[in-house]
C-alpha cells in the first residue's frame, strides 16, 4: 500500500504561485515535486478560493458560482424534461378503470361500446 503524502498549505501556496507567475510550466512543477497534474490544478482552484491563507480571487469566486448555477440549471432541465415526458405518457394512456385521463369520462374506444 502506498504511503499518503501530506503537503503543508505553505508548500501548496508556493507551488501554485510559481505556476501562476509563469516561472514554471505545469508539467515541470509536477515532475519536480512528483505530484499529479490533477492535484496541481486542484490546488490552483483551492488557491483561487482563498483556502491557503491568501485573499480569495474575486474572479475565481464568480466562476465557482457560475459553475454551481450551471449544474443547477442542468439538473433542473433534466428534471423538467423527465416530468414533461411522464405527464405526456400519463395523458396518452387511458386509466385502468376505463376512464380517460383527460376529462374523466368513459372512453368508447377503451370500453368497446358505441358512444350513441
Amino acid at each position: 500500500m502506498r504511503n499518503l503524502r501530506t503537503f503543508s498549505q505553505e508548500f501548496k501556496r508556493q507551488v501554485v504561485e510559481e505556476l501562476m507567475s509563469g516561472e514554471s510550466r505545469p508539467a515541470q512543477l509536477c515532475r519536480r515535486h512528483n505530484i499529479s497534474s490533477s492535484l496541481l490544478y486542484h490546488w490552483k482552484k483551492q488557491y483561487s478560493l482563498g483556502k491557503f491563507n491568501n485573499e480569495p480571487n474575486e474572479e475565481a469566486a464568480l466562476k465557482d458560482r457560475i459553475e454551481k448555477l450551471e449544474r443547477l440549471v442542468g439538473r433542473l432541465t433534466l428534471e423538467n424534461e423527465f416530468l414533461k415526458k411522464r405527464l405526456q405518457h400519463n395523458l396518452s394512456q387511458p386509466l385502468r378503470n376505463g376512464k380517460s385521463s383527460v376529462n374523466g369520462s368513459v372512453s368508447s374506444a377503451v370500453s368497446g361500446k358505441d358512444a350513441s
